[in-house]
This record gives structure tokens, sequence and C-alpha cells, in this order.
């Protein structure tokens, strides 16, 4: 390990493979310089010679915001964490130490390999915990276990004080810690916005044992797997209005904590016309646990309530099972699949789409030509044990949601962006028009979700429901996240089109 953070610039050949480390092509990375952190004492280096030379800092674990706040050519300076990838367990803290860099699936591999246990993130193998977790973090076993941040125990970060100095801050959930408030922002306040996270613990509230393989959730053993697929060109409207309708209505009927259907996490990709030659026009897929009492049935019962009046024949229905980690590495291949240049939009519902909803989705997504190639509404599965912690206990509101909603449009040329952000933007706008063109909490809706951040809920033309982008992401909790932000970070470093403002 070198012995302090490297600089690298354009002229050093680290350069360019660095620059081209970014989820959407839309927003190339390419600062004067990166800062490659090994340790926390790099990063305090770091800080310190950039607010000293008054150069904008950024900082990035994975490289998957998907907006331009760590990309912005205002940046001078990218602090980059991929190298500080560890994951151990530490017997002083009685917990599990995750580096932000490490990424999801080496997270999951290295946990289940060593001590038979996981934490319930997203599946991805490129997305970094860095980030993942300050949005709160959440997956295929978050509705048996809850979103990772209800199992984080403790957070190293680097801060910068009033007069420049940066120092290292460990914050932790225990309530008479004075850094507790700085703890609670970093479990769904988002990353780029209090300091630079060099270090998570986790370990589950309520645990006494001391034997690592018992502090944090076991994954199953064994996982029922499905995948069904229908061709666009059978889909009619009837079969789309009921099979968007049945995944809404299933979710609304089960997914409170104590649901036998905690251990289902099921999704519905609706895919657009694209000009990758997708033939399809859905998917649904479904990840049950096996260890789960008449887990066949279960599964089978929900397959049966999902296809409810769907005439349109389907192109393959499969089922099959898997061991546990065989299983997030199918789910991970499935996901990490979108490249180009990319807009993806977020939508926490507390009650599935309704009729006008569905059939905006049909004529958009299967009617009409637009120059993505590719195109989809994915409705994912919510609830469970995430709505049964309150929804102050984290800076993670949405607590009693149970469908997460992620539209996403992809494309390679640039002189497409025009005809592509309009076409994901109208149809954001007209899904949520009867609350202001964005998922207004109600009734219906529960606002977006921070690790998909948006910058059009800024904009009046985008945005007529008259509620903050704050309040669509962060509820009644953004007050406290500005009293972490004054304290924490006075000068205001950390900050983007959407960071939290002092």
């Amino acid at each position: 390990m070198p012995e302090r953070a490297e600089t690298i610039t354009p002229d050093d050949p680290r350069y360019e493979p660095l620059a081209q480390r970014s989820a959407n092509g839309r927003f190339p990375c390419r600062p004067e310089a990166f800062r490659l952190a090994h340790r926390a004492e790099d990063v305090v280096s770091a800080l310190e010679e950039a607010v000293a030379a008054g150069r904008r800092v950024t900082v990035r674990s994975g490289g998957h915001c998907y907006e331009n706040f760590v990309s912005d050519p205002s940046v001078h300076t990218v602090i980059d964490l991929s190298s500080m990838d560890g994951v151990s367990f530490a017997p002083e803290r009685g917990a599990f130490e995750v580096g932000p860099g490490a990424r999801l699936l080496d997270v999951y591999e290295k946990l289940h390999d060593g001590w038979g246990v996981t934490l319930p993130g997203g599946a991805s193998r490129s997305v970094a915990m860095g980030g993942h977790v300050q949005g709160g973090g959440y997956g295929a076993l978050s509705r048996s276990h809850g979103t990772v941040v209800d199992h984080l125990q403790a957070v190293e970060v680097v801060v910068v004080g009033p007069s420049g100095r940066a120092r290292t801050v460990v914050a932790s959930r225990e309530e008479d810690d004075p850094h507790h408030d700085l703890w609670w922002a970093h479990t769904g306040g988002g990353g780029g916005n209090f300091g630079v996270v060099t270090r998570y613990w986790f370990r589950t509230p309520g645990v006494t044992r001391t034997d690592p393989s018992l502090l944090l959730p076991r994954p199953p053993s064994r996982v029922l797997t499905h995948s069904t697929l229908w061709a666009g060109e059978d889909m009619d409207r009837g079969s789309f209005r009921a099979l968007v309708g049945n995944h809404g209505r299933w979710h609304e009927l089960n997914s409170a904590p104590d649901s036998p259907y905690t251990g289902l996490f099921s999704g519905l990709v609706l895919f657009g016309r694209g000009t990758d030659g997708n033939p399809l026009a859905a998917a649904a897929f479904a990840h049950m646990d096996a260890d789960v009492p008449e887990a066949r049935r279960l599964l089978e019962e929900h397959l049966r309530a999902l296809t409810d009046g769907v005439t349109a024949a389907h192109l393959s229905s499969t089922t099959e099972t898997l061991a546990w980690l065989p299983s997030v590495r199918a789910l991970a291949d499935a996901q990490d699949n979108e490249t180009g240049r990319l807009k993806i939009k977020a939508s926490h519902l507390r009650r599935g789409f309704n009729r006008d909803q569905i059939d905006t989705l049909y004529d958009r997504l299967l009617r009409a030509d637009h120059s993505a190639a590719s195109a989809s509404v994915s409705l994912q599965s919510y609830g469970g044990r995430v709505n049964s912690v309150p929804s102050h206990a984290t800076a993670l509101p949405q607590r009693d949601s149970v469908l997460k909603a992620l539209f996403i449009n992809a494309w390679h040329d640039p002189a497409l962006d025009t005809a592509n952000l309009a076409w994901i933007r109208e149809l954001y706008r007209d899904v949520h028009a009867a609350t202001g063109g964005v998922p207004a909490p109600g009734e219906a809706n529960d606002g977006c979700f921070v690790n998909f951040p948006d910058s059009d809920t800024l904009s009046a033309e985008w945005n007529t429901s008259g509620v903050p982008w704050s309040r669509l992401y962060y509820g009644d909790g953004y007050d406290r996240l500005r009293r972490v932000k004054a304290r924490y970070d006075p000068l205001n470093v950390f900050h983007h089109a959407m960071s939290v403002s002092p």
C-alpha cells in the first residue's frame, strides 16, 4: 500500500481508466486530478490541500452517481476510495468493518464465506458500499431483514471544520454518543453531504452474542428463483392492465412486517421498444427464501395472483432452486446491464399504479416510438421488515411503502440527449400527473429515493406539486439534516445540486 494518497493527473496512464469509471456516460469524470486514498489519513490530507487552495472536491467509491454531482466540470479534485475495500471482523467493536470502496457482491461473498452472514443490500457486482449505504441501501433480503442502515452500528467520517482543518470522527447509533446525529445522517441522508466516509461497522441492533456468525442476518441456504417473460407483440392492453394491477395489489396485501411473504422479493420489469432489439414487453421475477415453511406453495400462490386475467401467452416460465450466493450472482447479472447515457428516476409507492397510470405506461412503452437503446419501468418489492422501523429512526423516512418504481432510459449517441431526456421526463410526469408530476407524499406515494437522485425535482417545469425536492427525498427529516450539515460541514465543502444546505 502506498504511504500516502496518490495524485493522478491527465498525463498519467492511470487517469483515463479512472475517468471512464463512471456509470453514466452523460457525465464523464474528468477532474484536474484524482486522489487515490488508501486510508483515512489520505483523505484528511487531500481535503486540507483542496480547501486551502480553494479547489472544489468531490468523492466517489463505485462511480454510480447517476447525476453530475461527482463529475461536474467545476470539480477540480475527485477523491477516489475504490481501494478502501476491506471486509473484516473488528473484535474491538464487536462488529464487521467494511470499507467504502468494497463492491456489494464482494461484500456478500466475504461475509458469507467467512462467517455465514450477510447484509440486506442491493444486487450489483459494481456498486460500492460508500454511496449505497448512505442512501439507505435495500435489496432482495430487505423484506426479511430491513435495509442496510438498519444494521449500521457506526461510521467513520472525515469532516472539515470552520478553519479548513480536517479530522476523523467516529459516530455510532448509541443515543448518548455526542456524534449520534452524524451517524443518523448517514442512514439515508445521501452521499456528498457531510464528509467522507472511510469505514462502516455493521451489527444487528439488539444482538448480545459475541460470536461473529450471529451478529448479522444469516441468508437463506437455498432460494427458489422464478422468471416469466412476455413478448411485446403478444401483450394486449387488457393483459398489461391485469399484470401490472395484480402486481401492485399483491404488494398492497402482502407487505406487512409479519407477512408470511417477507421472504419473497419480486419484480416486474416493463420494457419499452428500444433500438437494442429487445422483443419483450415484460419480465416478472421472484426470489423466495426456500427455507421458509411451504415456500413453494407460497411462490405458486404469488404467481397465480400475478397472472390472474393475463391472457397474453408467455414466452417462457421457469422456476429453479439455487444456493443463496449463486442466486445473488444471477440477480446481479440481470440488473447490471444498463450502459451508455442514462437518465433514471424513482418513486416510493404506498400502493400499486391505478388504471390511468397503467394505461400511460402501456401507451408510452409499447406503442410510442422513441430513440432509446433501452427503456424500462421496474416495479420492485419493498416493505416487510423495512416498514417495522419508525420513519424518524433513520434519515431514510420511507417506512410504509410497498414498492419502488425505477424509470430507466439508456442511449448512446449524444445527439439523442434532448429527445431521450424529454421522453423519460414526460413519462414520469404523466404517470404522476395526479400529484404534480412527482410522487408527492400522500395516499398513493411516499416520495423519491436518494440513491437515484433526479435533479428534475428541483424544476418548476417538472415538479408542479408544490412539494419541495427535500421533502420528496427526506420527508420531515430535512431540518435535522441541515443542523448536522451546519455542525460538521460549516464551510459547505461537500455540495452539489441536491446537497443538504447548511
